[in-house]
């Protein structure tokens, strides 16, 4: 992966994209390999902000049937497989537990039985998984005995049993967007990180182009395009406010959502959520040998720079925690890691924003009366490839260019050609023997076919083969980040191209061998380290 803004090109792009996250990156790779040229830049680093806050999950969405929104529920369900499929080193489908109580109508068993057997229905071709051990299974009812077995911190006050149906876990959304982002470059597109679009450049009421600061190398180029696509998430809205001459385009709400990193608190069957009293639900997700916990959804009215996770919002979720499941007691003291970010949502006119709906939506902004310009709106992970493949239709129309067909939902992801990931992990295990097994497993499931990469710094330079945690993650990884991954900070290293940071701060000792590392490599001085050190220990500190 090259740094567009330090290879420039004389060069016009067919498109340009802004914002880098999962919606950017998947756009980027289907228009590529459709046979557009595209350059994509991201202010900060790839997945850095909305498409690293979730909550690890490739979900059909159950609780949209509330709404009956059944069209959205059946393309979320069909992107679920799509995505398990082509990134099969990225995401599992794992067993999800729903308790039915007496005193409950959300949570009443017969009515979860309706919407679990219509969830079923959508989900076509569920069982026809390109890996066979991705297939899933229909839903089941268990009792409220069986249900407290598998997981004790269940509330038991009107306990009536529980349902177990299947959704996916991402184990690393942040590498599953940056996979979306190599098989865009495979297929020739253009990219840069820490490169800020600061003007639309324009001709005659059309976007022709932007100008851009590259944040590393401190300095401006200009980039030309007859079609630029906002993608800037939670930022989507403010971007066009702030470029286009202040004109007042407001199309967003924003919902902020946290999440909380605490030791394992339940067993590793299964998630395990539970309806708060509010009539909202929250969850505890087994993850990396701890617990994941979340979610809050709230209006949030501030700039999107400004956005921060807070103590209030924290002590909130805690607080909702601790009341739907029994026996947690979870306190502030026993929080390793909280991190939290800003949901696009359309516009809906309702007060909260739990019930706003999940969908997208493409905006021409020729209504605003200026072409060459489209938006995108809303949308959630999951459906994130479908909307890019109907984003390049789009252009298709706009343009009435001769675009290929898509091809993104019928081969693998960068690295993830992996037919059977358990033979898979088991060959590379054999095969490797000079390294431990957890580290071997990490590594194959991170970087899929792109394994041995690392693995041959680790051997030719011994100093590389250590270990960074229990994952057992290496050194290894912080000098591929910054040679073929396009990592340009600490944060970029420890938080998003590896699990170093994501459990908490590991401290000083791992983040000064990490830096110095990753000095050698960029000619940090010392000074630069001492910057880059403190500043991801202050990102990591608890508010």
């Amino acid at each position: 992966m090259e740094r567009y803004t330090e290879h420039i090109k004389n060069e016009t792009f067919d498109v340009i994209i802004i914002g880098g996250g999962i919606t950017g990156a998947a756009i980027a790779y289907e228009a590529a390999s459709r046979g557009l040229s595209v350059v994509l830049f991201e202010k900060g680093d790839f997945s850095e902000a909305t498409s690293a806050a979730s909550s690890k999950l490739i979900h059909g969405g159950l609780r949209y049937l509330n709404n009956l929104e059944y069209r959205l529920v059946w393309e979320s369900l069909r992107e679920r497989r799509t995505m398990s499929n082509i990134a099969p080193n990225f995401v599992y489908p794992f067993p999800m537990l729903l308790p039915h109580y007496r005193s409950s109508l959300k949570s009443n068993k017969w009515l979860i039985r309706i919407g679990l057997i219509q969830y079923d229905f959508l989900a076509v071709g569920k069982t026809t998984t390109w890996d066979k051990s991705k297939s899933i299974p229909g839903h089941k009812a268990i009792s409220a005995e069986e249900a407290l077995r598998l997981q004790p911190v269940i509330s038991k006050n009107g306990l009536t049993g529980a349902s177990i149906f299947y959704d996916c876990i991402s184990i690393c959304p942040e590498r599953l967007a940056l996979a979306f982002m190599k098989t865009a470059l495979h297929y020739g597109a253009r990219a840069a990180n820490h490169a800020r679009v600061t003007a639309f450049l324009q001709k005659s009421h059309r976007v022709c182009g932007v100008r851009v600061c590259d944040l590393i190398e401190k300095r401006e180029i200009e980039v030309l395009a007859p079609l630029t696509i906002n993608c800037a998430g939670p930022w989507a809205d403010s971007l066009l406010n702030q470029l286009l001459e202040g004109k007042k385009i407001a199309h967003l709400q924003r919902s902020e959502g946290i999440h909380i990193i605490t030791r394992q608190v339940t067993k590793e069957n299964s998630v395990v959520s539970a309806f708060t009293p509010g009539g909202r639900h929250c969850f505890l997700i087994p993850w990396r040998g701890h617990t994941l916990i979340g979610t809050t959804d709230k209006p949030y009215k501030g700039h999107p720079d400004n956005y921060r996770v807070t103590r209030k919002s924290i002590l909130e979720l805690l607080q909702t925690v601790n009341t739907s499941f029994e026996g947690l007691d979870i306190t502030y003291d026993d929080i390793l890691h909280t991190y939290g970010g800003l949901r696009p949502l359309l516009q809906s006119g309702k007060r909260e924003t739990y019930r706003s709906s999940r969908k997208y939506e493409i905006h021409d902004n020729a209504s605003e009366g200026i072409d060459g310009l489209l938006t995108v709106e809303g949308g959630k992970w999951t459906t994130s490839r479908g909307l890019a493949e109907k984003v390049v239709d789009r252009l298709k129309e706009k343009t009435g260019r001769a675009v290929g067909p898509s091809i993104s939902d019928r081969q693998y992801l960068k690295g993830s050609r992996i037919h059977d990931l358990n033979d898979f992990l088991n060959c590379i295990q054999k095969e490797n023997p000079d390294f431990s097994e957890n580290t071997i497993d990490c590594l194959g499931r991170l970087y899929g076919q792109e394994y041995k990469r690392v693995l041959s710094l680790a051997r030719n330079q011994r100093i590389l083969a250590r270990r960074l945690n229990r994952d057992g993650e290496l050194l290894a990884q912080v000098v591929y980040g910054v040679r073929h991954e396009m990592a340009r900070t600490l944060k970029d290293i420890v938080l998003r191209r590896t699990g170093i940071g994501t459990l908490g701060n590991p401290g000083e000792e791992i983040l000064f061998q990490v830096a110095r590392i990753m000095a050698q490599e960029l000619n940090w001085n010392e000074k630069e380290i001492l910057k880059e050190v403190e500043s991801t220990s202050n990102f990591l500190r608890l508010p």
